[in-house]
């Protein structure tokens, strides 16, 4: 029985045994193979010959202490094979006593944890890079953000000393270029930045899979795709307003104030495409990101703007009403653009769905405001349709002080 134990043992594990001075006495096969030395070359000789120069010395002197006063040494530790190459194992060293209590020798069993070390190691370079690259990021923003500062005060300046020379025709020229830099403004957010965020969480969300798959080229492959999304981000800040701001701290805000915003943003386009919005408003005030509000208004602007014109709709009207309930706020925004299909109805709100041309959309606008609501603000965003109508329900709770 015994045999048939320490046969167990020996061909599972790497095992060494050495006399009271460190020298060699005995090794299995397994230590052979993995130290890549014979039997030959390695009883009689130290026990030092598989250790690594990178180990402190005070690792060694902590071990000898330890198994000299009789008692179990436990720790991973780093060798170094014949061949150079360097190898972990979890090592247990305990003394084997005489009948007298003496220590007669000891022995040493190990097994290999050098791929869990590598890929260890590897998983914290990666997160060393990735936190290198989010700090570099920080750091422009906020040079982004000051030159914008800058630039903005500078430009008010100007404004204001042009305007006294014309104001009238001045005043033409500030709008025009506010609307011209929103506009613009509103096409990098919508295409650069909201789709690569998308992106970026489902490929970081594979990539964290993949680590606890053990899936290490995979790793690689999500990390490079996550450099080059965070870097095609980065590039798109050059282009932002004053409208995006890196603050994300949530405030109370009045909601019709932020619809109004998001009015004066989509004036143009309205005007354009003949469309008329009424707009009902009871003095509602909620908790959150106000600029996070207004582009869930923009996107359901946007949203019956595009209805309206598919569906070729003479008259364009959209009602947008505030109002205040049993501890709720209530966003309702109504058109009469054609109503949805019934089958549309259940997958507006999924990612990537749209039902326009892929160059008009990419289908995250509904999907990205129903988020916000929910995540944001920890309410809700519903759709109902019928008649050729198409209502947008926002449900927001309120605070306390809100409800006095």
């Amino acid at each position: 029985m015994f045999q048939q134990y320490q046969e167990a043992i020996e061909t599972s594990n790497i095992v060494s045994k050495t006399d009271v001075n460190g020298i060699i006495t005995f090794v299995n096969d397994e230590f052979c193979k993995i130290s890549g030395y014979t039997k030959a070359e390695l009883l009689g000789r130290n026990h030092n010959i598989v250790r690594h120069p990178d180990v402190p010395a005070s690792k060694f002197k902590l071990l000898w202490q330890t198994i000299k006063s009789k008692k179990i040494y436990k720790s991973t530790v780093k060798n170094r094979a014949k061949d150079g190459s360097t190898f972990y194992v979890n090592t247990t060293v305990t003394p084997i006593l005489d009948e007298q209590g003496n220590i007669e020798e000891f022995i040493a069993i190990r097994y290999d944890v050098t791929q869990e070390i590598f890929y260890k190691h590897s998983l914290e370079k990666k997160e060393r890079e990735l936190e290198e690259l989010n700090a570099e990021l920080e750091k422009r923003v906020q040079e982004k953000t000051k030159a914008l500062k800058e630039l903005n005060e500078t430009l008010e300046i100007r404004v204001q000393e042009e305007i006294k020379k014309n104001e009238e025709k001045q005043k033409v020229m500030f709008w025009q270029s506010r609307f011209a830099s929103l506009g613009e403004m509103l096409a990098n957010i919508a295409h650069q930045w909201r789709q690569p965020l998308t992106e970026l969480n489902l490929t970081l969300f594979s990539l964290k899979k993949a680590a606890l798959n053990g899936d290490s080229a995979e790793v690689e492959t999500l990390y490079d795709e996550s450099k080059v999304l965070i870097k095609n981000m980065s590039n798109t800040i050059e282009d932002f307003s004053n409208f995006f701001k890196p603050d994300k701290d949530k405030e109370h805000f009045m909601v019709h104030e932020s619809i109004e915003e998001a009015l004066q943003i989509l004036k143009r386009v309205l005007k354009k495409d003949m469309i008329q919005v009424k707009t009902f408003y009871e003095d509602v005030s909620v908790l959150g990101i106000t600029n996070e509000f207004t582009q869930v208004i923009i996107n359901l602007l946007k949203n019956s703007r595009d209805a309206f014109v598919e569906n070729g709709v003479l008259i364009r009207e959209i009602t947008i009403r505030v109002t205040k309930e049993s501890g709720y706020a209530f966003i309702i925004l109504e058109d009469n653009a054609g109503g949805i299909k019934e089958k549309e109805r259940y997958k507006i709100f999924e990612p990537y769905f749209t039902t326009k041309h892929t160059s008009q959309g990419t289908g995250l606008g509904l999907f990205m405001s129903k988020m916000i609501c929910e995540k944001g603000f920890n309410g809700s965003l519903d759709v109902a349709s019928k008649k050729g109508t198409t209502r947008f329900i926002i449900k927001i709770p309120l605070e306390l002080h809100d409800e006095k």
